[in-house]
């Protein structure tokens, strides 16, 4: 990734400081994350993909049909 100032640094270290709290898992934690994540059951619907840190990292979901 190219960093293109100062604001688009902090931009994206502020996004991936939310990505990392609130989506990763972590071994330690059982593979949760530290905020806690939501179980979404199969019966919820089509999963779809939720791209993090400008399109570096990936969050799968279910989605609205």
């Amino acid at each position: 990734m190219i960093i293109l100032g100062e604001r688009h640094l902090k931009r994206i270290l502020s996004s991936y400081v939310d990505y990392y709290h609130s989506a990763r898992t972590h071994l330690s934690l059982e593979k949760d994350s530290p905020d806690g994540r939501v179980v979404q059951p199969i019966e919820k619907g089509r999963v779809g993909e939720l791209k993090r840190v400008g399109g570096l990292h990936h969050l799968y979901a279910s989605v609205a049909a």
